[in-house]
């Protein structure tokens, strides 16, 4: 006699939300090339920003709900090419770097490939135990979210001052290949997700949170420029900081 068929596995299908959400931010980082293609490129590095949001939200949610798989990394590396990589690459060449058609489509290359080798690198290293705690309180290299907002800080700028100070598209096209350099590099940079306060300024960190939220709101590209000098500015300290640490001998 034939034996019995296994009775097919259950999936709870709460279990597939974090999916699900990775699959929503790719769809937002595609969509925001679309708007970006149709000339509207303030909605574009809005659905760029939701994509970050979804992707800082997938690995929780997995964690939460204990359904942790290697599909799910897979599928979040791959929409984070997408939404960190190729998309605003492609809005800021339609934004800025058309006059320099050559030149600003090999930055647009320069910068995809680095964004492919930083998730690339950084994939291995959490497969290995010791590239995990390598990275355990800063990122080697700036992470692939970072380096997408970064990118886009000069059509943060024209916006800001009402395109009274709009960068050249050679200058543009330099700042996007040096973004890509960074991502590649093994400069320590900030993990936000590291950064740890006394439990009495508590307080004022949600009013900051809050303070942050409402000028995104109520002056997105000044605060969104400002966020990046600081975030700058944090590397720059990092660099300083391990520059200045007694080397073993």
């Amino acid at each position: 006699m034939a034996a019995p068929a296994e009775p097919p596995r259950q999936l709870l299908l709460l279990k597939l939300l974090p999916n699900l959400v990775s699959i929503l931010a790719l769809c937002a980082g595609l969509t925001a090339i679309r708007y970006a293609i149709a000339g509207n490129f303030t909605l574009a590095v809005l659905l760029i920003g939701v994509a970050a949001a979804l992707d800082g939200l997938d690995g929780r949610l997995a964690r939460m709900l204990k359904s942790e798989s290697a599909i799910g990394a897979e599928l979040d590396s791959l929409c984070d090419f997408v939404n960190f990589g190729v998309t605003p690459a492609l809005v800021l060449y339609l934004w800025g770097l058309k006059p320099e058609t050559s030149l600003g489509w090999i930055a647009v290359l320069v910068y995809v490939v680095c964004c492919m080798l930083r998730l690339a690198r950084f994939n291995v290293g959490a497969k290995d135990p010791v590239g995990e705690a390598a990275e355990k309180t800063s990122f080697i290299g700036v992470p692939s979210p970072a380096g997408a907002m970064l990118v886009l800080s000069p059509l943060y700028l024209a916006f800001a001052t009402d395109r009274v100070l709009t960068l050249p598209a050679v200058v543009v096209a330099a700042w996007m290949v040096g973004i890509g350099a960074l991502m590649i590099s093994r400069v320590r940079t900030p993990s936000l997700k590291r950064i740890t306060i006394s439990a009495e300024h508590a307080r004022y960190a949600l009013v900051g949170a809050v303070v942050v939220v409402a000028a995104l709101l109520t002056y997105p590209w000044v605060t969104l420029l400002t966020l990046c000098l600081v975030y700058l500015a944090g590397v720059l300290w990092l660099a300083m900081q391990n520059f200045r640490k007694p080397r073993s001998t």
